[in-house]
């Protein structure tokens, strides 16, 4: 896929990223060095807690969500950051076996008033299961190039 910049960019655009399967080793993985939570860490105490069974941590699913996206590489030569998150919503657990997409629109193009060479695009950010459930949702201000002269 061609590299897009800022310039290229309109609200409503979308992009759909290919898929991620989660084991049960890689989200207990995830969880050990990050989210030692029981719910992500074992299946047993899983079990008997809200979820019914083992899930995957929320800061796992934004990662392979930004990942997803970024795989896409549609921002490889363009992107410089993100100066933050809004909105971020976890609305369904992720369980072993569930594969996400990443799904991103554009909402906002802003060039930067001080800075000609780049500007914010602000993207809503969505994991969707392959039940077509919606299971996050956030909102990325993404730092990016604007097209070279």
């Amino acid at each position: 896929m061609d590299t897009r910049y800022l310039d290229d960019l309109t609200p409503g655009d979308r992009f759909v990223s290919g898929g991620f399967t989660f084991t049960e080793a890689a989200i207990i993985d995830f969880a050990f060095q990050y989210d030692p939570q029981s719910f992500h860490l074992d299946a047993n105490a899983a079990a008997d807690s809200p979820y019914g069974g083992l899930i995957a941590s929320g800061f796992h699913t934004i990662a392979v969500c930004f990942r997803l996206f970024i795989q896409n590489g549609i921002f490889a030569q363009s992107s410089i950051g993100s100066p933050g998150l809004d909105e971020l919503r976890w609305l369904a657990p992720v369980r072993p076996g569930d594969t996400l997409h990443s799904v991103v629109e554009v909402l906002e193009v802003r060039p930067s008033s001080s800075k000609p060479d780049r500007g914010i695009a602000r993207m809503r950010y969505t994991a969707v299961n392959q039940r077509g459930e919606t299971v996050l949702s956030f909102i990325g201000n993404n730092l990016l190039k604007r097209r070279p002269a």
